[in-house]
């Protein structure tokens, strides 16, 4: 029978633990999440970690700019928050307008206080294997997933599919840390089914709905879905509104009762990545 790994329960796990952590500091973590532009999803993911930071005690600053803010004075607020002795976290929420440098603004960022781990000085501390990196939230969501349900990638052939520098190189450095034989698969990657199918875990984060289907699967893999696409459902009765919803990048339905273990999309690794951004800055605060 395959087993679902939901992360809804890690994710009270982790917060009840995080907030024991923040009353046990002498003062109050602030994280300042930096947003250009008015995108949905963008608002919904930041009101997510907005809660989330008052349920275990950090100060969350949300600092919103219009989409036509120059790369310099992004910069130059980012630096204000670099100088900041109150504020131990900085994310720059993602993705940005067209017209700014992504590099340049991650960049920008004190690497002492990047609760993203997405600056180049953490991500080549996290190359380099160095206590001191700060693992990218989503990668360090599958790590608390892969331990929570007991998942050692040690020696497994695992499956990356996806190469952005948020989610999928993080993950494939991540687990090759832990020793794991890691693939990385894209739209170029010709014989990325027979890749898939050769794997014991298959990571999968490339933002097209319902991608992944028994071809790229066998019977003893773990899956983990990192996808989160909106699509329109079935009509209503009255044939006139139709519903939206939520599917990963894996036709759950379809590899479900094959494969041997499988996140589902929502509830999977979703509700763990906001957690571990809250345990990276923790870990700001500590060093």
């Amino acid at each position: 029978m395959v087993r679902i790994l939901e992360g809804k329960t890690l994710n009270k796990k982790i917060r009840e633990e995080l907030a024991e952590d923040v009353k046990q500091l002498s003062f109050v973590p602030c994280l300042v999440i930096f947003q250009v532009g008015d995108k949905n999803e963008s608002n919904l993911y930041i009101e997510k970690k907005k809660e989330f930071g008052e349920k275990v005690g950090v100060e969350v600053k949300h600092l919103k700019f219009s989409e036509n803010i120059s790369q310099e004075d992004l910069e130059n607020e980012i630096k204000k928050a670099n100088d900041d002795d109150s504020v131990w976290g900085i994310i720059v929420q993602l993705p940005l307008p067209l017209n700014l440098d992504k590099e340049k603004i991650i960049e920008s960022i004190n690497p002492k206080k990047d609760a993203d781990g997405l600056t180049p000085t953490n991500l080549k501390n996290l190359t380099e294997r160095k206590e001191i990196s700060v693992i990218p939230a989503t990668a360090r969501a599958v790590l608390n997933l892969f331990e929570y349900y007991g998942i050692d990638p040690n020696a497994k052939k695992v499956a990356v599919f996806g190469r952005s520098s948020l989610v999928g190189k993080p993950i494939a450095m991540a687990l090759s840390n832990l020793n794991a034989n890691v693939t990385v698969c894209h739209s170029q990657t010709e014989n990325s089914e027979e890749v898939a199918r050769n794997s014991d875990i298959l990571i999968v984060a490339i933002g097209k709905p319902k991608f992944i289907n028994k071809n790229f699967i066998n019977e003893k893999q773990i899956i983990v879905d990192i996808g989160i696409n909106t699509i329109q459902g079935e009509k209503m009765e009255d044939e006139i509104e139709i519903s939206r919803k939520v599917v990963g990048d894996v036709d759950f339905e379809e590899v479900k009762d094959i494969v041997s273990a499988i996140t589902p999309v929502p509830g999977g690794v979703g509700p763990l990545t906001v957690a571990s951004l809250f345990q990276n800055l923790l870990d700001l605060c500590r060093r």
